[in-house]
């Protein structure tokens, strides 16, 4: 619709996920009217992380150390392995400050329809982990939807002959939802994991 480079702006700020055809112009029209520090700020930024953010050699998760800060920590618990699918997983497990284990990110999920099967993850890392022999349990964190339940009964089943208990977190209704709105896999997984009082 426009010219030019606000064209080519609203383009690859549009291919970012999450960021439809309209934010991405509110966006692009808000960094051309932003003060120039504004926008080389934000060129800045993404330079850094481009130039100094890797992937943690042991989890997977994001760092700009060979290790991440919460594999460097001795005061984690090295016998729970917490698999998640992304990097922003270990952020929100974090944030409950219930789990003191490690974790080990996949890098995303089985989706025979996108082509990423097992061998585009980093299960081979995982099973690799699994060979030490002081781990006692796996919990599967991936995405309550199809492809996190493929990716977790798939692993459940190369783990589970290793005689290494393998755990998932619940699922159901949300606190504060209404019964009314719940739809009838989540109703259901709720019934499933309902806990005595």
């Amino acid at each position: 619709m426009y010219e030019g480079a606000i064209q080519d702006l609203i383009d690859a700020l549009g291919r970012l996920p999450g960021i439809g055809p309209k934010s991405a112009q509110r966006i692009a029209f808000h960094i051309l009217q932003a003060d120039s520090e504004v926008a080389a700020n934000l060129v800045e930024a993404v330079r850094t992380v481009k130039e100094r953010v890797k992937f943690c050699t042991q989890c997977g998760n994001v760092s700009e150390e060979t290790e991440c800060r919460i594999c460097r920590d001795p005061r984690r618990d090295g016998t729970k392995i917490c698999v998640v699918e992304e990097s922003k997983d270990v952020i929100a497990i974090e944030r409950t400050r219930e789990f003191r284990g490690k974790y080990h990110v996949l890098g995303g999920a089985i989706s025979p329809i996108d082509g990423i099967g097992p061998d585009q993850l980093r299960i081979r890392e995982l099973m690799q982990r699994l060979a030490d022999s002081s781990i006692t349990e796996i919990i599967l964190a991936t995405d309550p939807n199809l492809e996190g339940e493929a990716t977790a009964t798939y692993l459940a089943r190369l783990i589970k002959p290793m005689g290494i208990n393998v755990s998932r977190l619940a699922s159901g209704l949300p606190v504060g939802g209404d019964l009314e709105y719940a739809d009838e896999v989540t109703l259901g997984r709720a019934f499933e994991g309902r806990t005595n009082l």
